[in-house]
């Protein structure tokens, strides 16, 4: 049984989330603070973590920073009221694995919070490559194995959604993939949800990965098709 962590101040949103969740099946622990959530994430290992960012203490973005600082591989769905792009950015760079904007549709967050868990227990890639290969993309090299990327020989610091979309696409060795089909393969979501989450995990790829960003040669867009990876041979 799959063990998530619900971290909202507002208890009857969280009394209802729970009573959700636990009708699916799933075991579910709450808090009502930031540091309460910490430490309970700390004790009890959450398979997921529902985030939201308004907290009392500490607030969500400290939170998951923290909890990525302290190495927690849990997948974290950011819950929120705040419906700013920048917010979203924010939290997606800190390392959540995906956003729901409050006010939310419940068949909506069940749906993503089964994706991520689905995602989360699956071993590597769906590809055929093995997991014990160092793949190549110019100056940035990506092991499956141990989930690291580095860049002209020094370790980067990517978030488990972004080393998955990565790999999807290198996989891919230069064939153009959808957004729509990204989403279905690195987030598990079906073609009705409409979200930006893919082309903001490709900003921050970039950012972190090209020489230019502005002008990048590693991951390139292809115009009303999607995004493919450079050729590696």
């Amino acid at each position: 049984m799959n063990r998530i962590l619900i971290i909202e101040d507002n208890e009857d949103l969280a009394f209802g989330l729970r009573t959700n969740l636990e009708i699916e099946q799933y075991e579910v622990l709450t808090a009502t603070t930031g540091t309460g959530g910490l430490q309970q994430a700390s004790e009890s290992q959450p398979d997921l973590i529902i985030l939201d960012l308004m907290l009392p203490e500490m607030d969500g973005f400290e939170v998951l920073k923290t909890l990525r600082k302290n190495k927690n591989p849990a997948p974290v769905l950011i819950l929120t009221a705040r419906g700013e792009e920048v917010d979203k950015v924010r939290g997606l760079r800190l390392g959540a694995d995906d956003y729901v904007t409050k006010p939310f549709g419940l068949m909506e967050l069940l749906a993503r919070v089964e994706a991520l868990l689905r995602r989360t227990s699956m071993p590597g890639s769906d590809n055929d490559t093995s997991a014990r290969d160092t793949l190549q993309l110019g100056n940035v090299e990506i092991c499956p194995e141990s989930r690291s990327v580095r860049r002209n020989g020094k370790t980067v610091d990517v978030a488990p959604k972004e080393f998955d979309l990565l790999l999807e696409l290198v996989c891919r060795d230069g064939a153009v993939a959808s957004r729509i089909e990204l989403m279905k393969k690195v987030w598990g979501h079906s073609s009705v949800v409409v979200s930006r989450t893919v082309d903001t995990h490709i900003a921050e790829l970039r950012r972190k990965l090209e020489e230019d960003p502005s002008n990048p040669q590693l991951i390139i867009t292809v115009r009303k098709a999607g995004y493919r990876i450079r050729n590696r041979n």
